[in-house]
């Protein structure tokens, strides 16, 4: 019988393979002719998946190392369906990866999800600054679109309130045009930091695109409470990023809250967060993105094992939810 190391090394392989002859395919040149258009949707109103299944999805950020298409690989791999694609790490005009000004790339990258059963969840990332240009993310949202990506997790970093609700709302129509929804990631150093003032935000501009996607460390790090989450509508809730961290101890700084959240996060479980209590909270069903940097680990451990271990962690952490 073949170890786990020697199937996923199998399947790896597999994928280059298949990557390779990828020039040769024929693809339609119309998107959406290639796009995923599975039966795996996840209205947890209407079908709630069992908490042990919830589908799971790869964050740009627990494997930075990786490419898009090694991304969709590993993914597949350890039974994650969904992948999120970093398209954009600034403000439009700088920033842009190759999977957004690169057409061919996604080309194959859709091929490949296909390929592997998996999906886009999210594209990131928008951020709102008092500089931002609305019109200047169209490509994004072509992109983000024609990956078959759902979400759009958006930051915001504005202070003046009627340029925000401004600028909110045509990002708002620039999404609904291409089927996409607006998801805020309010983050602690940021000026929508915490979960009420992502919910206010919502109820100034009731656009039904607006939504929240609760991560799990900085909702941990504002001092957030699942109390809060239940008494928002579900609707607002279509997935959530989850990780664990070491201490409970704040930061000292605003460079040490970036740092242990871009590179010392900690699988599910694995810290000090009261996971169990932030799922049961959320709606059930949704997916769960898993935003697990481990900057040093990632130099001794490669990244098949880190998002197996991950994997392993978070259904762990469903079935302590699931448990009655």
């Amino acid at each position: 019988m073949l170890s786990c190391y020697q199937l996923t090394l199998a399947s790896t392989i597999a994928w280059f393979i298949y990557r390779g002859r990828l020039k040769d395919s024929k693809l339609s040149d119309d998107p959406g002719a290639n796009l995923i258009t599975s039966s795996d949707t996840y209205d947890a109103t209407i079908n709630p998946l069992a908490d042990t299944e919830r589908p799971l999805s790869l964050s740009f950020y627990t494997v930075p190392e990786l490419d898009a298409l090694e991304t969709v690989a590993v993914a597949a791999v350890a039974g994650c369906r969904h992948v999120g694609l970093r398209l954009l790490g600034g403000q439009p005009g700088g920033g842009e990866t190759a999977l957004l000004s690169d057409s061919a790339l996604r080309r194959e990258v859709r091929a490949a999800m296909s390929a592997h059963s998996v999906s886009a969840l999210d594209a990131n990332t928008v951020r709102l600054v008092p500089a931002t240009d609305i019109a200047a993310y169209s490509p994004f949202f072509d992109a983000a679109s024609e990956l078959g990506a759902r979400h759009v997790l958006t930051t915001v970093d504005d202070l003046e309130p009627d340029r925000l609700i401004d600028n909110l709302m045509r990002l708002c129509e620039m999404a609904a045009e291409h089927r996409l929804t607006i998801d805020f990631e309010f983050v602690p150093w940021l000026h929508l930091s915490n979960i009420e003032a992502a919910a206010q935000l919502i109820r100034q501009c009731k656009h039904p695109a607006l939504g929240i996607s609760v991560d799990a460390l900085h909702f941990f790090r504002s001092q957030g409470s699942p109390e809060q989450i239940i008494q928002m509508p579900r609707e607002w809730f279509r997935y959530a990023q989850l990780c664990d961290v070491a201490s409970a101890v704040l930061p000292p700084s605003r460079d040490a809250f970036i740092t242990e959240a871009t590179e010392e996060r900690l699988p599910p479980g694995e810290g000090v967060i009261d996971l169990v209590s932030l799922l049961r909270a959320l709606p059930s069903g949704i997916p769960l993105a898993l935003e697990i940097p481990q900057v040093s680990l990632s130099h001794s451990q490669p990244a098949h094992i880190r998002v197996k271990q991950a994997v392993a962690a978070t259904r762990r952490i469903l079935r302590a939810a699931a448990a009655k």
